[in-house]
């Protein structure tokens, strides 16, 4: 064996040691306490019931159908802000396009806590929002701002922006702008040459967003939480509270594999979609 094929190996072990150690190991775990009986923190044998407990019950599958649909909403709510940000970030100079990076990338930098417990001071029933909207005379008395799944869905989509503006930023800058002037020399308008040029090129960055915006969504559980309160339930939340008060730590491992199944699946989607999307091309340009 070359030197070089050593070093390699021996560079390559340490961080799959750790990927080891740190990610399979526990997953392997927790996959395993999924499968066993009774209720409690600690458990043995093996049994299909809790996944049976999640999936033959119209609540849980109700909650999980409400999870995909945040996820889904707040994927193309980013989708439609986020777009045309990414897209006048890409087209921006590099020194002015910095400066922009910094409010972009800011959210990312403070805890979600801080984020959330923001939201809930300005949508709180004597919060920023409300003593503004009565102040103006707009309206008489505070409206219930939270507890709602509109509430929810505008801090998720807070949040999880960001991820979105990026995807499209990074591939919309490879997109050479020649294309474009060409599309209006061939007399294009700004919409066909949107529909026909930026869009398609524009594909990969736009799954890729779509996907990490709708994972990060369907497993949050602080927003739902401390924004929806009771009254708005997800998966992430459930999971919680059968960790932390419920103490049953088998159920909440097969509603975490679900909702790790259900990820994998919109993942595997996407690229599934994207190679399908460059074979068919690479076809049409050898043909």
């Amino acid at each position: 064996m070359s030197h070089r094929k050593v070093t390699f190996i021996l560079l390559l072990a340490a961080p799959l040691a750790l990927l080891l150690v740190f990610l399979v190991v526990p997953i392997l775990g927790l996959l395993r306490s999924s499968f066993y009986e009774g209720s409690g923190p600690a458990g043995s044998g093996f049994t299909f019931a809790q996944y049976g407990k999640f999936l033959l019950d119209s609540y849980y599958l109700t909650v999980l159908a409400e999870t995909i649909g945040f996820g889904l909403a707040s994927a193309f709510v980013s989708l439609l802000i986020g777009f045309p940000v990414g897209y006048s970030l890409a087209r921006l100079p590099p020194e002015k396009r910095r400066w922009r990076m910094v409010l972009v990338i800011l959210p990312l930098t403070l805890s979600l806590v801080i984020v959330v417990f923001g939201w809930i001071v300005v949508l709180g029933n004597t919060g920023l929002l409300n003593s503004l909207l009565v102040g103006l005379g707009v309206i008489d008395a505070p409206k219930r701002l939270l507890s709602n799944r509109i509430a929810v869905l505008v801090v998720l989509v807070q949040q999880f922006l960001p991820f979105m503006i990026l995807s499209i930023m990074s591939v919309v800058s490879q997109i050479s702008p020649v294309l474009e002037q060409a599309a209006s020399n061939l007399r294009a308008n700004r919409f066909t040459t949107f529909r026909r040029v930026i869009l398609p090129l524009s594909m990969p960055g736009i799954l890729s967003g779509l996907t990490l915006v709708f994972i990060l969504s369907v497993s949050a559980f602080i927003t739902p939480k401390l924004i929806g309160g009771s009254r708005i339930q997800m998966v992430g939340s459930l999971i919680y509270e059968q960790v932390l008060t419920v103490l049953n730590w088998p159920f909440a491992a097969a509603m975490s594999f679900i909702l790790l199944a259900l990820t994998l699946m919109v993942t595997f989607i996407a690229n599934t979609a994207l190679a399908v999307r460059f074979t068919s091309k690479g076809k049409k340009h050898a043909a």
